[in-house]
């Protein structure tokens, strides 16, 4: 039987932010495999969804071995996005999260993602409208505001989400306006979580264990979200874990793990896509600071095939155990 809503946030959660192209079906039972407690799909266009279109419906299928998943839909149109969530809600997923959040230009400026954040109110009657159409949880992502700090809607803007109905809110601790510039300021999700009694998750430069546990420490927040760190790092959410839970700090990934996940990677990736380069983002990170890193990812990138790339991965692997037991 699927957990509770209440009992996925019982733990002080780790969890996979949605991330488009990255935090598919593969990486996302990855993730789970070191250590993510739940996970996020990518972003859902709702036109697409609506539409039939391919790729958009992929994107939501849910296996029995991938949960739990959580599915985010994004749209301008507030009866589209109630309607694709009941969609979304016949995939079976844990919860559904609406996209209030993203500040690429292509989709702020359409009113999608945080485009949102330019009208509160018109935000908080389309969540009321999702939430009314579906029985399943809903839940938003978002950032602090569009622009200037006097601007920043989110902490009132977090109490009227709560009011009609939305059941847990992330809150990445940039403006739209920020992207990923300039540091998170934690300190902004701290006040949403002393507003509401709905669960907050922190989100924003969560990049080691220690991230993890200072961010709850300083925010009282109920979990965290790990995003570009989880591209290049995925071992981040076991790290994450033994600290929140032992206040134990983990030795690096080993060798022979990193060679593993890159080899896993390649395989269930070529198997879906028939490419590596959808992989390139995450080898890159994955061999970070190995002696010699820099001209094995220039060999792999340089690599089309999946037996090219096994094998060059072959062959550093044993020349670095000759050279360890030498």
């Amino acid at each position: 039987m699927p957990a509770s809503f209440e009992a996925l946030f019982a733990n002080r959660p780790v969890i996979l932010a949605p991330m488009e192209d990255v935090s598919d079906a593969i990486y996302r039972r990855l993730c789970r495999s070191v250590g993510a407690d739940l996970c996020v799909t990518e972003f859902v266009n709702v036109e697409g969804l609506l539409r039939g279109c391919r790729k958009a419906h992929h994107k939501i299928l849910i296996e029995p071995d991938d949960q739990p998943t959580v599915i985010q839909i994004y749209g301008s149109d507030p009866e589209r996005l109630a309607e694709a969530a009941e969609v979304a809600e016949a995939a079976g997923p844990s919860f559904l999260d609406i996209n209030c959040g993203c500040w690429v230009p292509k989709i702020a400026r359409r009113g999608a993602g945080a485009g949102w954040l330019k009208n509160p109110t018109a935000m908080v009657e389309m969540a009321k409208m999702v939430v009314e159409r579906v029985a399943l949880p809903v839940t938003v992502k978002t950032r602090i505001g569009f622009g200037a700090e006097t601007e920043m809607p989110i902490v009132d803007l977090a109490r009227r989400l709560e009011d009609v109905g939305v059941r847990a809110i992330t809150v990445h601790c940039r403006t739209a306006n920020m992207g990923h510039s300039g540091a998170a300021d934690w300190s902004w999700a701290k006040r949403v979580r002393e507003v509401v009694s709905m669960p907050v998750i922190v989100n924003g430069d969560i990049d080691s264990g220690e991230a993890a546990q200072r961010a709850l420490a300083e925010t009282g927040c109920t979990g965290v979200m790990v995003g570009r760190r989880a591209i290049e790092h995925p071992w981040i959410f076991r790290e994450a874990r033994a600290m929140l839970d032992r206040g134990e700090e983990l030795a690096p990934p080993t060798l022979e793990e990193r060679f593993d996940l890159c080899r896993r990677l390649l395989h269930e990736r070529w198997a879906l896509r028939g490419r590596v380069s959808s992989t390139r983002r995450h080898l890159g990170g994955f061999i970070k600071g190995l002696t010699g890193a820099s001209a094995l990812r220039l060999e792999l990138f340089q690599c089309d095939t999946l037996e090219g790339n096994l094998a060059i991965l072959d062959r550093y692997q044993s020349a670095a155990d000759s050279f360890a037991a030498a």
